[in-house]
């Protein structure tokens, strides 16, 4: 026998099997049992919410011959056939592909002829909104006046594309999407029926990611069962078959934003490319990540309103103390423009890694949050005393906390007393070096400039502050010593720094390049 999926095996066949739409099954209820049927119905909501399934139990109820508390009895032969499809009183209709003034014309005429068996006749015409117009004007008369025992059920996702006169002439029903705790009990039901065991977190997980849709989630219970065919299924391996990121990946890409640290948020990227990871499904949760954050910061008593765990929740609570609520906003604003951008880009990658640079680089933006993040950023900075207070005449301004010796120094670069012939071998075959560096590493260090650092290292200096932290790897330093060493023969010990370009280069450090080239050309006079 062929497999059934999940979301067909366990559709529900009576309105007690239904979960997560217990007004509108008890209302239909009531109207069968005191025989108050309406001649047309609208079910609104999004997918996998249950409309189609309550329309084809709504329409075994009505042609039941022994139904109970409303509800088919599911044994009679009326049941058994409209269950089987085989029923000539149930007629679905899909308006997607069959959508023209034709198809409408043919339901026109067959209303005119009542049932051979059975009390009523059920349409049921799912995604209604995809109607043309003229269609939609075709039924209208036959929706406004049908015959006593024609009942028709519309279906749709888009209730905001029917026209009014159709919606006028409807009782409308909202289905609500399913709560995350109904959706895990029902998944629960059903693995102790399939006999497979799973971890509570994993099925909370699935049943979050199904973003209330009930038939989504048996999809992707599905779909997670026969990858671990015979196996327990765990929190790891939802995340390996959804390509889904775990919390602690958030945490530590949280971190680096708040660190500003450029690299090590690139580095989590990388990871999650590597992994396969759907960069997509990570700005969603990343942002929901977010969400919870502003949450635990906005009030104390938000442990019953989040769903997690006890160990997360933990977490969060230290990590919502780390940024001002401002800038988790200012994060969630920029996450969610992303996830839009995202959802149609072929480019996923790079628009992700210019978002996280936002995150970091707030002077990139001129907007009102971005400019209270720079802020933030500087009063933290101040507090730290990185930055210190100084009085500049009858106002302050903020300065550097280098002694003004050090910064004299900086001002007037002090010329070395002797520079080493190691390094002066470097300046002088710095061009052929740079040439030779492996990959993007070569053309990189073209922007770089030549000086002395402490203790009479090289020096190499760079305007790009980014560029400047990607250097400092560990990997990317240990690929330019082994270039020069190379080149000659001697390893020599290397400083990056940042320079402004604000001030010019050769006001703050001294010039290897041109004072080198000047010694050759003063030796070959």
């Amino acid at each position: 026998m062929s497999y059934t999926a999940l979301y067909r095996k366990y559709r529900p066949r009576d309105f007690t099997d239904v979960k997560g739409q217990d007004a509108i099954v008890a209302t239909i209820q009531n109207q069968i049992q005191a025989d108050r049927i309406g001649h047309a119905y609208l079910f609104c909501g999004t997918r996998g919410t249950g409309k189609t399934t309550i329309a084809k139990i709504f329409a075994k109820a009505v042609n039941c011959e022994h139904p109970k508390e409303g509800s088919p009895c599911g044994e009679c032969a009326s049941c058994q056939a409209i269950a089987a499809g085989n029923s000539m009183n149930v007629i679905e209709i899909d308006a997607a592909s069959n959508n023209g003034v034709d198809n409408i014309r043919e339901i026109r005429d067959e209303v005119s002829y009542a049932p051979t068996e059975g009390r009523y006749k059920v349409y049921i015409i799912d995604e209604v909104h995809m109607l043309s117009i003229g269609a939609f004007n075709a039924l209208l008369k036959t929706l406004e006046e049908p015959p006593s025992y024609v009942i028709f059920i519309l279906a749709t996702t888009e209730a905001h594309k029917i026209p009014v006169t159709i919606l006028s002439r409807c009782q409308r029903y909202d289905f609500h999407r399913i709560s995350i705790e109904t959706i895990s009990k029902r998944l629960q039901e059903l693995l102790e029926r399939e006999q497979t065991e799973a971890e509570e977190k994993a099925v909370r997980y699935i049943a979050k990611a199904a973003d209330g849709a009930m038939r989504d989630a048996l999809s992707l219970l599905d779909q997670c069962m026969a990858f671990y065919m015979g196996q327990k299924l765990t929190y790891d391996h939802v995340l390996q078959v959804l390509g889904a990121v775990d919390t602690e990946r958030f945490s530590r890409m949280f971190r680096a934003v708040i660190g500003n640290e450029v690299v090590a948020a690139m580095r989590q990227i990388e990871e999650l490319v590597g992994e396969g990871k759907d960069l997509g499904q990570f700005v969603n949760d990343f942002t929901w990540y977010l969400r919870n954050l502003l949450l635990l910061q906005s009030s104390d008593d938000m442990e019953d309103v989040l769903d997690l765990s006890d160990e997360n929740l933990k977490l969060l609570k230290q990590e919502c103390k780390m940024a001002d609520s401002a800038e988790i906003m200012r994060y969630i604003r920029i996450f969610s423009e992303l996830s839009n951008q995202v959802r149609y880009s072929a480019q996923k990658r790079i628009l992700i890694e210019i978002a996280v640079i936002k995150l970091c680089r707030p002077q990139m933006e001129e907007d009102t949050g971005s400019v209270l993040s720079r802020l933030i950023q500087l009063e933290k900075k101040i507090e730290e005393g990185v930055i210190q207070p100084k009085a500049a005449g009858p106002a302050a301004s903020f300065v550097s906390d280098r002694s003004d010796t050090e910064q004299t120094a900086a001002e007037n670069p002090i010329l070395p007393k002797a520079i080493s012939e190691d390094i002066r071998k470097v300046v002088q075959n710095w061009h052929s070096i740079v040439s030779q560096m492996p990959g993007s590493l070569g053309v990189f260090m073209k922007k770089a400039r030549l000086s002395v650092g402490d203790n009479d290292v090289l020096l190499i200096v760079l305007d790009d502050p980014i560029l400047c932290e990607m250097l400092t790897e560990e990997e990317r330093q240990k690929e330019i010593t082994d270039s020069i060493s190379k080149s000659i023969g001697k390893e020599v010990a290397i400083q990056f720094r940042y320079q402004d370009t604000d001030q010019p280069f050769e006001t703050t450090y001294v010039d290897l390049e041109q004072i080198i080239h000047t010694e050759i050309e003063y030796e070959d006079f």
